[in-house]
């Protein structure tokens, strides 16, 4: 006497199945690409706009600003006709803010054109504190 089996067309139809389910399975656990993070991406992403500033950036006759720090926080070295001066900047947005004599001044990117200095119009990356005040990388 024979035992009896499952009928192949079902046995067939259910491993199918099962092998349907295990691959759509584990192509759901995989990442696409903006999923996976650059290293370092995340720190770039929560890091003020002003941190790509950091270092000297240089204006007519001598002049330049330094900016160090980081993270919001910065030290705004300017050197102007009278010698160099030293203050205490803040990110805000995407700007650098500090007072000077009194006076709040904001640091922000531009071009040489909008720094309103003849010297610096064809420069294309640059920092403006006023018109007629500003500083380039060479």
């Amino acid at each position: 006497m024979q035992t009896p089996t499952i009928n192949s067309p079902i046995r067939s139809l259910a491993a199918c199945a099962a092998l349907v389910l295990l691959v759509s399975g584990c192509d759901s656990q995989r990442p696409d690409a903006a999923q996976i993070a650059a290293p370092g991406s995340a720190d770039m992403a929560s890091a003020p706009a002003p941190d790509a500033w950091l270092g000297k950036w240089n204006g007519p006759e001598g002049t330049f600003l330094q900016l160090d720090g980081g993270d919001g926080r910065y030290e705004v070295t300017i050197q102007n006709l009278d010698g160099p001066a030293t203050f205490q900047g803040t990110a805000v947005g995407d700007q650098v803010t500090f007072e000077r004599n009194g006076v709040k001044e904001t640091i922000s990117a531009s071009d040489g054109a909008e720094t309103g200095m003849k010297w610096l119009s064809e420069k294309s990356d640059c920092l403006t504190v006023r018109p007629g005040e500003g500083y380039c990388r060479d």
